[in-house]
């Protein structure tokens, strides 16, 4: 993150900012799959030996990788672009179901007008799909400060949020000021089979407890 410093704080593109809020919001673990406009986003939170980084084979195993982390007590992101979404969609659906633990942030970056990328594909959508929150910041400042948020809201109703990011956002740059980095966990894990494994019995109670959630999120926003 060394693109450059103002007295006002440093010079950022929009997924340094991102790790750079997910960092100071206590993050504790990241995993992704590489590909424009995200790649960046792991690189950076690599910088940070607080931060476990890993790519992962897949984008659907780094959901699971990162999902997995969250449960089990650490604040943890998941980061690809908006294709990779689609290979990582059956553990996000899922996950509405599931729940978190500690917070756990997906992020995707689309690319509207297709500027490295076989398809242009609204991933707002996803998180209609899957009934979590959906979170999107319009600057690199925003971003930084909206990933913080996200991590609450992540906790605060055990939820998987979607956080999404576009191609000029995330190569965007602007100043953005610095904050302390706050202590993120970790959680106590405690085993609940009939809140994480999801055969049809249990799917069904968790069911109605998604929508239960969706209906005091609304109230939140």
């Amino acid at each position: 993150m060394d693109s450059g410093v103002e007295k006002d704080g440093w010079l950022l593109s929009g997924n340094e900012a991102v790790a750079r809020g997910a960092y100071e919001a206590g993050l504790k673990f990241a995993s992704a799959y590489p590909g424009t406009p995200s790649s960046e986003i792991l690189e950076s939170l690599a910088q940070f030996d607080e931060v476990n980084c890993q790519w992962s084979v897949n984008e659907k195993v780094a959901y699971e990788v990162a999902l997995s982390s969250a449960i089990g007590g650490l604040r943890s992101l998941y980061a690809s672009k908006h294709v990779g979404v689609n290979v990582a969609a059956d553990p996000l659906m899922t996950s509405a179901y599931v729940g978190v633990n500690a917070g756990f942030v997906a992020v995707t970056c689309d690319d509207p007008n297709m500027h490295s990328s076989q398809n242009e594909q609204d991933n707002r959508f996803y998180a209609l799909m899957a009934k979590i929150p959906l979170i999107e910041p319009s600057s690199p400042s925003e971003a930084k400060e909206f990933i913080k948020k996200a991590f609450i809201i992540s906790e605060r109703f055990d939820t998987p949020v979607l956080f999404r990011m576009t191609t000029r956002i995330s190569h965007s740059k602007e100043v953005v000021k610095f904050n302390t980095r706050r202590d993120g966990g970790p959680r106590e894990f405690k085993i609940d089979i009939k809140k994480y494994v999801m055969v049809p019995k249990n799917a069904y109670r968790r069911h109605i407890i998604l929508e239960e959630r969706l209906q005091r999120l609304e109230k939140f926003s």
